[in-house]
């Protein structure tokens, strides 16, 4: 059995060939259809702009004939195929594939929703099904070619390997860089580099074996953006102004005062670890599904991994003394309030009853 294109009401009428056939388009949404049987075949119908996919509405088996506005056809992913085949038991990882090979472009330029919104894209999952997915009951899909992307856990990579370049560069080449820069580093320069070195090591495994990624990936200009952040901010200034030979930092420490810092920065990098472990337990491998977070501090605020996150880098910033660092912390400090804001008003709308409302968000007393 096949199931031919809808008919969209319109003021005029247009002649459509049975057999449909992809053209040029532009920034595309094509919609496809997806036959519900234990061979679910997929064919490709019609593109719509990605500013108003969801303009048609599918009634499978109802017509012959399909009217489409010629203000709606543009230009293209090129190659796309008109129909391909697969099993209701296929993973929703193998229809990306199948798209991405026979249309030729990047498995991760492509966007796959199950309505015309593209707000909650299908996972790229081996251990979704097509049937779990309920691809086979909804008969629609559309399709967006996002442009050139990167994968988060690349950008995540990338951007932490920044400083974890840069302060042990700056460190050791201290003679080079500095007037004066051959006297030896102090103790809490020293204190400082391992710190903060621990920091962005922690970082870099736990994008590695603990992060799961809503989306798998982002455009490739974001790389340059959140580069940015971390290897000026938290890279290039921190350092710089930490291990200069009259930086506050090379003064005689306060022992008590920078073993009370080391204990601080324990808790909060250990307190964060576990709140990643605890948000990692809410998602499967390659999934989007999400979850009410439960463990230590998200009874108190919504996002206790930036508080933790927080209390680390004012012990940093206990032991380096460096302006450079409160300038960092301020700045990363806005942005994690603005998405623990984000993350209670989605949490507080997806869960409803069911989620305790948190009064603060990120700072207990505080924001």
């Amino acid at each position: 059995m096949e199931f031919s294109p809808a008919v969209r009401k319109s003021n005029k009428r247009y002649s459509v060939p049975s057999a449909l056939t992809f053209r040029p388009f532009f920034p595309i949404t094509p919609k496809v259809f997806l036959q519900p049987l234990t061979g679910a075949r997929i064919s490709a119908v019609h593109f719509y702009t990605a500013s108003t996919p969801q303009i048609l509405r599918t009634s499978l088996g109802k017509a012959d004939n399909a009217a489409v506005s010629s203000s709606e056809i543009s230009g293209p992913i090129k190659g796309l195929p008109q129909s391909i085949h697969l099993e209701a038991d296929n993973s929703t990882a193998e229809l990306y594939r199948k798209i991405a090979l026979q249309a030729r472009c990047d498995v991760l330029r492509l966007r796959i929703t199950a309505d015309g919104s593209g707000k909650v894209p299908l996972a790229s999952s081996k251990d979704i099904s097509l049937k779990q997915a309920n691809l086979l009951d909804n008969g629609t899909i559309y399709v967006k070619d996002l442009g050139p992307q990167i994968s988060w856990q690349t950008v995540f990579v990338v951007e932490y390997a920044g400083p974890l370049l840069i302060h042990p560069l700056i460190y050791f080449l201290r003679p080079h860089i500095y007037r004066n820069g051959s006297s030896p580093a102090s103790e809490l320069q020293t204190i400082s580099l391992l710190m903060i070195t621990a920091h962005f090591l922690k970082r870099e495994l736990e994008t590695l074996f603990v992060h799961r990624f809503s989306n798998a990936s982002m455009p490739v200009f974001n790389i340059f953006k959140n580069s940015a952040h971390y290897w000026f901010l938290a890279g290039l200034l921190i350092a710089y102004f930490t291990y200069a030979p009259n930086a506050p930092t090379a003064a005689p420490s306060n022992s008590v005062l920078t073993y009370v810092a080391v204990a601080l920065y324990v808790v909060g990098e250990l307190g964060n670890l576990n709140a990643h472990l605890c948000l990692r337990r809410l998602r499967s491998a390659g999934g989007t599904e999400r979850g009410i977070p439960r463990g230590l501090g998200f009874g108190v605020v919504t996002c206790p991994n930036y508080m933790f996150e927080v209390l680390a880098w004012l012990a940093i910033a206990t032991v380096n003394r460096s302006w450079s660092t409160l300038v960092f912390i301020g700045v990363a400090g806005v942005q994690m309030l603005l998405w623990a804001k984000k993350k209670e008003h989605r949490l507080r709308k997806d869960f409803g009853d069911k989620y305790k409302k948190k009064r603060f968000v990120m700072l207990p007393g505080i924001c």
